[in-house]
């Protein structure tokens, strides 16, 4: 069985390299990669191997990012030090892993297991875990002031929209403040759990939300906790998403 062995610390891979020598002859490993870069020109320019050892993190990004620029058609075996949230997950989505430090046992196991080609589902479900997991939000702003800067918290902020060209933060107080940033840059930036992008203008705080009343054709109108004269409708299409998010 030829192996690819994708993993961006040298030494984890010569030992795998090692391990799977030792628990057959009937193993080979044919490749490494260290990077996604990598990863994608050795698959183009290679003929496919029976299976592949992949690390999830990787020097230049995730190994998931891998599905996105080739096409995989070759069966994987994770390599991770997740947590056991994220195990589960794995087990869950039907796809075989090995918690680092490697075992030689659980390797043979491992590769004994591996029989079907993973899907661009599991792997869909499997990027949105795992940056869902590794990202830091954005926590607080530096802004200036007229004598020099000010801080703002995330989560006093009740919510964000976009007028007149300018980004504005409307803090849980009234308060108004402009940043450089755009709705799309602060959608990516703000944690998902607390703030959901309404629409084209705004994105709302779930901690100053007071009543959801229904609109016309469908939309949803969000009442905030303090008196805004700012109108803010949640579309049709978006408004099943919109409840999701609330019933979390």
């Amino acid at each position: 069985m030829n192996i690819l062995i994708i993993e961006d610390e040298k030494h984890i891979a010569l030992r795998l390299q090692r391990l799977v020598t030792e628990i057959s002859d009937d193993y080979l490993v044919i490749g490494k990669a260290s990077s996604v870069e990598e990863s994608v020109q050795w698959i183009l320019n290679n003929p496919s191997p029976d299976v592949a050892l992949m690390d999830i993190r990787l020097s230049d990004g995730i190994s998931f990012d891998i599905f996105k620029l080739v096409k995989v058609s070759f069966p994987i075996i994770f390599t991770t030090a997740y947590d056991e949230y994220a195990i589960r997950a794995f087990k869950v989505n039907s796809l075989d892993y090995l918690l680092k430090p490697i075992q030689k046992e659980e390797l043979r196991l491992g590769l004994d297991r591996v029989k079907n080609i993973i899907s661009p589902q599991n792997i869909e479900q499997l990027i949105e875990l795992v940056n869902s997991k590794s990202k830091i939000y954005r926590k607080r702003f530096l802004l200036p002031a007229f004598d020099g800067f000010i801080t703002i918290d995330a989560s006093k902020i009740a919510f964000v929209y976009f007028e007149y060209k300018s980004t504005k933060l409307v803090l849980n107080t009234g308060v108004e403040e402009v940043v450089p940033y755009s709705l799309d840059e602060l959608e990516d930036e703000l944690d998902p759990e607390y703030f959901f992008r309404a629409n084209r203008q705004f994105i709302v705080n779930i901690h100053s939300i007071e009543r959801i009343l229904n609109s016309f054709n469908g939309k949803l109108k969000i009442i905030l906790k303090k008196h805004s004269e700012k109108e803010i409708f949640i579309s049709k299409e978006k408004s099943t998403k919109f409840k999701e998010w609330l019933n979390q």
